[in-house]
């Protein structure tokens, strides 16, 4: 069994306070949840208005399979409107 773990820290440009911040944080969670059944919460920077670090867990046997995933979260990531992606860290346990 392996536990891949994709650590993202993001920017929201068009944030003005905590309010829109959690909006536009529920659409993506949301979405990247039935998308991809993965395991999602904000762990950092839950304070700031246009910052935000997410971090992404799925199990699976294979690893491989658990890397092309954690390489599709992070495009569909970068492709989402109003995000920015600052930084991301991979990690197989």
């Amino acid at each position: 069994m392996t536990i891949g773990l994709l650590e993202v820290k993001i920017k929201i440009d068009n944030s003005h306070s905590l309010k829109e911040k959690r909006m536009i944080l529920r659409s993506l969670k949301e979405r990247l949840r039935n998308k991809f059944n993965i395991a999602i919460s904000e762990v950092g920077e839950q304070d700031k208005w246009q910052i935000s670090q997410l971090c992404l867990v799925s199990v699976n046997t294979d690893k491989r399979f658990l890397n092309s995933l954690l390489c599709k979260i992070m495009e569909f990531i970068q492709n989402f409107p109003q995000i920015e992606v600052i930084d991301y860290h991979t990690e197989f346990i």
